[in-house]
């Protein structure tokens, strides 16, 4: 249902995680971070059997991941890193989990090759479907990335694959662990699930060969002293994460058009884990945002939601959404001209971006060379 202000909800949830309660939400924090307790046992003794049981990829292995729940950029930075090794002439894949998709029999399903999608949203997940529409290479999904990788090298010359969201999916080795941190967000409390946002502890941070400082605003960082310390003992690299225009839909097509946002009235919509940055985004392109459609992370869009979306409609300019939601809203019959999505686009400076690149292409040298 639409709200007039994001996330009526989600400031209790981050003052949970920041510890800043009030009193009567005490007794409930003391009991979730008693289950954070067991889950980061749980996460340790996995990590300890993987260790032991990991497989080996014939092709260089990147993984680009975070330790917290919501957004870090991990998509829009998989196909930033997917475009610049292309540009090294290095054949390029990516391989995703493909949260939320259907249940398939296969192994493995190759979601797109040469920027054609194969299969619908729903078999593919958002994501990947998503990444199709902007990347010329390859992309498969799997619930084991061995899988996707060996479907993969059966389809031609193979360089590199990127794992999308892959710092936790320990059962396969990585020749380079790209580990992302938001700026804005930074750790939290530093808790583990459910008392904090952290799927790992902080110190996981050292099976990361470099870490990228995501930037998404203009706002301080919420990375602590003590916390930053412990990231510098890895390269630290920094990007930026921002709009570049809007994507139309157009006879099937996606197309970029001016952002040209200020003074427009906008409802937005989105399915996120944390919607806050996109809603900064908007704000900050003078965006008169009159309303919210809010649904839960990978969220499957039904006629009713649309239905209630057009119903919605009559007092605004433009439709707004993120181009993981629109891969799932385009079918809809929306006015023309009305729905558009935010374009991300992922800028680092040339001093870090060429030495993230001889960090990667060195040990692309060295799996050739291992597997000669």
């Amino acid at each position: 249902m639409p709200i007039n202000e994001p996330s009526p909800n989600r400031p209790r949830i981050e003052r949970l995680w920041q510890r800043e309660l009030p009193a009567q939400l005490l007794p409930a924090w003391v009991g979730l971070a008693a289950m954070a307790g067991f889950y980061r046992v749980g996460v340790s003794a996995r990590h300890l059997y993987w260790r032991m049981m990991k497989r080996q990829a014939r092709v260089l292995t990147v993984s680009v991941g975070n330790l917290t729940v919501g957004g870090t950029g991990k998509t829009p930075f998989t196909l930033f890193l997917a475009r610049r090794l292309q540009s090294h002439g290095l054949h390029v894949g990516i391989v995703s989990r493909g949260y939320g998709r259907a249940r398939s029999k296969a192994r493995a399903e190759l979601v797109a090759d040469g920027g054609s999608l194969k299969v619908s949203p729903e078999e593919a997940g958002d994501e990947p479907a998503m990444m199709a529409k902007l990347f010329t290479g390859p992309i498969a999904v799997a619930r084991r990335r061995i899988d996707a990788i060996e479907l993969l090298a059966g389809l031609g010359p193979l360089d590199a694959v990127i794992l999308d969201d892959g710092f936790q999916h320990e059962r396969l080795n990585r020749d380079v662990d790209l580990l992302l941190v938001s700026n804005e967000r930074g750790f939290g409390n530093g808790w583990m699930l459910p008392a904090g946002p952290m799927r790992e502890p902080i110190g996981s941070v050292n099976r990361a060969d470099a870490i990228i400082v995501m930037n998404s605003g203009t706002s301080a960082s919420a990375i602590r002293p003590s916390q930053m310390k412990k990231l510098t003992a890895c390269k630290v690299f920094h990007a930026s994460v921002r709009p570049r225009a809007l994507l139309a839909i157009e006879n099937g097509v996606w197309r970029e058009t001016p952002l040209g946002l200020a003074g427009r009235r906008v409802l937005a919509v989105c399915g996120l884990a944390d919607p806050s940055a996109f809603y900064s985004m908007l704000r900050e392109h003078d965006a008169d945002l009159i309303g919210v459609f809010e649904y839960p992370d990978h969220h499957a869009y039904t006629n009713a939601d649309w239905q209630a979306m057009v119903n919605a409609m009559r007092d605004t300019d433009l439709v707004i959404t993120t181009e993981k939601d629109l891969i799932k809203l385009e079918r809809f019959p929306f006015p023309r001209d009305s729905l558009y999505a935010l374009r991300l686009e992922v800028t680092m400076d040339g001093t870090d971006t060429r030495a993230l690149e001889e960090l990667i292409l060195g040990r692309a040298t060295a799996v050739s060379a291992a597997n000669a």
